[in-house]
C-alpha cells in the first residue's frame, strides 16, 4: 500500500469537511444533544430512586460508549457515502487506488471524525454532569479500542452492503446499531436477555466490553478474559469485514454491476 494514495481519500474528507458547515456542524451537535439529554434522564432517576444509586456513571456512561462506537461506523460509511452520492465511485476506482488503501483512508477518515466527536462528548459529560472517565484512568482505554474495532467493522460491512445493492441501501445501514444495541447490554446486564438473545450476545464484541465497563464502575477488577474475548472478536469481525468487501467488490467489478452505480437500487 502506498500512503500518499490513502492520504489523497483522508485529504479530500478533510476537504468536503472543512468547506461544508452541513457536515461539520453534526459531528458535534448530535453528539452533545444525546449527552444532555440521557444526561438529564440519569439525574432525573438518581433523584427519584434510593440513596446510594447513582445512574450518572452507569447510563450516562454507556450513552457516551454507544455514541463513540456509532460515530466510527458512520465515520467509515459517510466517508462512502460522500463517493456515492457524488457519483466519485467510479473515479476512485478508475485510479490507481487498491481496495485495501481506500478502506484505509476511509478507516483513518473515521479515526478523525469520531476522535472530534468523543471529545465533544467527554466535554459535555464532564462540565454539565460531573462524569469524569479520567478518574478511571488507563482502565477504559482497552475498551474504548474494542468498540473503536467494532465500529470499524460495522463500517466496512455497512460500505459492502451499499456496494451490493446500490445506493438506495443505505437505509439498511443506519439501523444497524440501534438494533445491534439490544443484544450487547448497553444499558442492561447480558443476564436480561432472553436465553436466544444471549447466545447471540456471544458473538458480539460491543457486549463484552459493556460487561466489562460495568465491572470497573463497581469498583471490581478489570476482567481481563473478558475484554480479551472481545478483543479477538473484534479482530475477527473487522476480517469477514474485510473479506466480504473485497468479495463484493470482485462480484462488483465482474458483473459489470460497479459501472452501472447509480441511484436506484441494482440487482
Amino acid at each position: 500500500m502506498r500512503f500518499s494514495r490513502i492520504a489523497a481519500i483522508v485529504l479530500r474528507q478533510f476537504y468536503l469537511v472543512r468547506g461544508s458547515t452541513s457536515r461539520l456542524l453534526p459531528m458535534f451537535v448530535w453528539v452533545a444533544i444525546d449527552i444532555v439529554l440521557w444526561g438529564f434522564i440519569t439525574k432525573y432517576l438518581t433523584a427519584i430512586t434510593a440513596a446510594g444509586l447513582h445512574f450518572v456513571p452507569t447510563l450516562l456512561g454507556a450513552v457516551l460508549l454507544w455514541d463513540f462506537l456509532t460515530r466510527v461506523m458512520q465515520g467509515v460509511t459517510m466517508a462512502f457515502f460522500e463517493d456515492v452520492w457524488s457519483r466519485n465511485f467510479l473515479n476512485v476506482f478508475a485510479s490507481p487506488i487498491s481496495v485495501p488503501e481506500y478502506l484505509a483512508g476511509l478507516v483513518i477518515s473515521s479515526i478523525c471524525t469520531s476522535s472530534l466527536g468523543l471529545g465533544v462528548m467527554v466535554t459535555v459529560a464532564t462540565l454539565a454532569f460531573g462524569l469524569s472517565f479520567f478518574a478511571y484512568g488507563a482502565m477504559l482505554a482497552p475498551f474504548l479500542f474494542v468498540l473503536f474495532l467494532s465500529g470499524i467493522a460495522l463500517g466496512i460491512l455497512g460500505t459492502a452492503i451499499v456496494l451490493r445493492l446500490g445506493p438506495a441501501a443505505e437505509w439498511f445501514v443506519w439501523p444497524i446499531p440501534a438494533v445491534l444495541s439490544l443484544f450487547v447490554g448497553v444499558f442492561y446486564p447480558l443476564s436480561t436477555l432472553p436465553k436466544w438473545m444471549r447466545m447471540i450476545s456471544r458473538v458480539l464484541p460491543p457486549s463484552y466490553v459493556f460487561e466489562g465497563v460495568r465491572s470497573v464502575v463497581a469498583g471490581r477488577a478489570v476482567p481481563a478474559r473478558t475484554l480479551a474475548v472481545g478483543f479477538g472478536l473484534a479482530v475477527l469481525a473487522i476480517l469477514l469485514a474485510c473479506w466480504f468487501f473485497v468479495r463484493v467488490y470482485r462480484y462488483a467489478v465482474e458483473t459489470g454491476l460497479i459501472a452501472r452505480y447509480s441511484a436506484e437500487t441494482v440487482s
